[in-house]
């Protein structure tokens, strides 16, 4: 069976030295590379699910991030990236305890596919990705869009998906003339995501808001519109 320690050990061992100075430079933030690649990485966890019920998957995602190892919390976040998982509170409860860690763009981002799953799962959780719309953590903050961009996605929206959208387009819009630059981005690929679903929709959002719009979030926007 697959231990937390053994998981760990399991990345380390396929380390390369100089991929992991090619990745500190690509990623500029400080913490430990392993110069692991997503494929390795994929065949492991993978393998990993096979031995593995929930419990110990979180067990092993949860060392996997404190490690604060690049590798090992992209493992940890695909680890816990599946659609059906029942019961999944343990899971929900663990990518939670990650969002205020968010530091960088790749990590974040696979946490955040695997959270947006949970959410879906259970769109009451949106209660909680509600309290991140105001954090002081700019990468907390923009969790809150990114986490949710299941919802852009739909084609045949029930009407509780049209309320969980309309809801994040609240946030949104609180958004707009937030100054950092990740938020904006974050903005704008919620649109144009939501533009190939629900052009309508967008465009209204930006007759609402684009003047408020700071102004490279409105061009991008506007290329959808």
């Amino acid at each position: 069976m697959t231990t937390p320690q053994s998981a760990l050990a399991a990345l380390q061992a396929q380390a390369d030295p100089q991929k992991a100075d090619e990745m500190t430079r690509q990623h500029k933030v400080e913490r430990p590379y392993l110069g692991v690649s997503n494929p390795q990485i994929d065949a492991l966890y993978k393998g990993w699910r096979l031995d593995t019920d929930t419990g110990q998957r979180v067990a092993i995602a949860a060392y996997l991030w404190d490690s604060n190892i690049h590798e090992a919390r992209i493992a940890a976040a695909k680890l816990l990236t599946q659609a059906r998982i029942n019961p999944d509170a343990a899971v929900w409860d663990e990518i939670q305890r990650w969002v205020p860690d968010f530091d960088a763009t790749a990590i974040a981002d696979h946490a955040c596919s695997a959270g947006g799953r949970r959410l879906t799962a259970d769109p009451a959780r949106l209660d909680a990705v509600e309290e991140w719309v105001t954090h002081e953590n700019m990468w907390v903050r923009r969790a809150a869009l990114v986490m949710t961009l299941p919802w852009t996605k739909l084609n045949h929206p029930t009407d509780s998906d049209m309320a969980a959208r309309e809801r994040v387009l609240g946030w949104a819009a609180i958004y707009v003339d937030d100054p950092e630059w990740f938020i904006q981005n974050a903005v704008v690929g919620w649109l144009r995501s939501l533009s190939k679903h629900d052009l309508p929709r967008v465009q209204t959002f930006v007759a609402q808001h684009g003047a408020q719009m700071k102004p490279f979030a409105y061009k991008e926007v506007s290329k959808y519109i």
